[in-house]
């Protein structure tokens, strides 16, 4: 194609898009090809030979171990899924308790992240005053980051005995996720410079404490759909911007997509809308142990796991679900 290579970054983006493709039609080939093996090591097989009855079932068990991660990774066929993903977190009302609860899921997104090999990069942390965090963004990079992770996006209710209540009562806190595809050079999304507005602030806190002496943070308005998004972590202002810009195409990208689904009826029937009230997720400390997924009816009682990123039954169960699983 001429004038493929002018761009490198929409080259490389459309390169990344045909190799997730391509893993996907080799794999189904090779499937094909060992259960043909299969069925002529079964016509030939001696019935009275252990040894040979061995060979097959470990083919077999080979073959069922393979096809059930071929089966995991076709529900990720979403036109976003293979990409990388931008994860945010925003505590709800509650103050320093809720700014606590947004901090350990912070760090749960983390660790499950490095349970995948996946590589993020802070964006924005903005602390909380007395504990916590205000927000926080990541950008989560690996296979099917994306596709993953959409399974988070939505309200997570916690239930325990507050550290901050000298008089140990139970506390609810909320916190809100939210989950877009990272926009690549190859996906045209128009933003006008009078649509925007930019301001420079002084960054502070995780990943700004290092570049506080100047204003080289940086906080995008998107006018038109009031949409806020800030970055830090550069010592660059420019770099911060660039950042920042992702991140609002991202989040425009995934808001055009919301809209066209709001016109399919099957969106309309299963959506589940991220607002106070109805959680996705809740996560109980006290007065017994249990996480419990409230789409798909999944839980453990085994809380630390899930603090330390142990999350991917909650997201393969969201997947496996055709009514709530809608890319």
């Amino acid at each position: 194609m001429p004038g493929f290579w002018d761009n490198n970054a929409v080259a490389q983006a459309v390169l990344k898009e045909i190799s997730s493709h391509k893993k996907w039609v080799e794999s189904h080939a090779r499937f094909v090809s060992d259960l043909q093996d299969l069925e002529e090591l079964l016509e030939m097989a001696d019935h009275e030979a252990g040894n040979d009855l061995k060979e097959l079932q470990s083919h077999l068990d080979d073959l069922a171990t393979g096809l059930a991660a071929f089966e995991f990774s076709a529900m990720l066929s979403g036109p976003d899924d293979y990409r990388d993903g931008i994860l945010s977190i925003h505590p709800g009302a509650g103050g320093t308790e809720s700014q606590d609860w947004a901090d350990m899921l912070f760090r749960m997104y983390n660790r499950w992240a490095e349970r995948k090999n996946f590589k993020t990069e802070l964006i924005d942390y903005q602390p909380g005053e007395e504990a916590g965090l205000k927000s926080a963004t990541i950008e989560v990079k690996g296979e099917y980051a994306y596709g993953l992770l959409k399974a988070e996006s939505g309200v997570h209710r916690l239930v325990r005995i507050s550290p901050f209540d000298a008089n140990a009562r139970r506390h609810t806190s909320f916190v809100s996720v939210h989950v877009y595809p990272l926009v690549e050079d190859n996906i045209e999304i128009e933003i006008k410079d009078e649509e925007i507005r930019i301001d420079t602030f002084r960054a502070s806190g995780a990943g700004g404490q290092h570049v506080n002496k100047t204003s080289s943070a940086i906080r995008i308005t998107h006018v038109p759909t009031g949409i806020v998004v800030t970055c830090q972590s550069e010592r660059s202002q420019y770099k911060n911007k660039d950042s920042a810009m992702t991140v609002l195409k991202s989040r425009l990208y995934q808001l055009k997509k919301e809209e066209e689904n709001k016109r399919m009826e099957r969106f309309e029937k299963s959506k589940k809308k991220i607002e106070w009230g109805s959680q996705i997720r809740s996560y109980v400390f006290h007065p017994y142990n249990m996480v419990k997924d409230h789409r798909t009816s999944v839980e453990t009682g085994n809380v630390q796991a899930v603090m330390d990123g142990d999350i991917d039954r909650f997201i393969e169960a969201y997947l496996a679900d055709p009514e709530i699983n809608v890319s």
